[in-house]
């Protein structure tokens, strides 16, 4: 059974930082590309960053670019997504899932707040 558990969220300030992790099992962790996606209130789904199996390769969002960094440990089937400068524009459940969207967890909340 393909499982994805996202853990790190949180409350934290304008500026602040938050690391979110993502465990993997059930499939071949290391031969996928895995996104991280967001979803605020009222809002639709949102594409934020993408990682290549080997982590070689990373592609973000505009609105996330040169403020967070995925990464993944494939040793440890699990993905990360490093959360720097956050605004409060960043308050949103994030999921971590397979880049084709074919599973996805049952996302971690951020909340950013002053």
């Amino acid at each position: 059974e393909v499982q994805l558990v996202e853990s790190g969220g949180g409350l934290v300030q304008p500026g602040g930082s938050l690391r979110l992790s993502c465990a993997a099992s059930g499939f071949a962790f290391s031969t996928v590309y895995m996104s991280w996606v967001r979803q605020a209130p009222g809002k639709e789904l949102e594409w934020v960053s993408t990682i290549s199996t080997g982590g070689t390769s990373a592609f973000y969002a505009d609105s996330v670019k040169g403020r967070f960094t995925i990464s993944r440990d494939n040793a440890k089937n699990t993905l990360y997504l490093q959360l720097n400068s956050l605004e409060t524009e960043d308050t949103a459940m994030y999921f971590c899932q397979t880049s084709g969207g074919s599973a996805r967890g049952q996302g971690t909340q951020v909340t950013v707040t002053s």
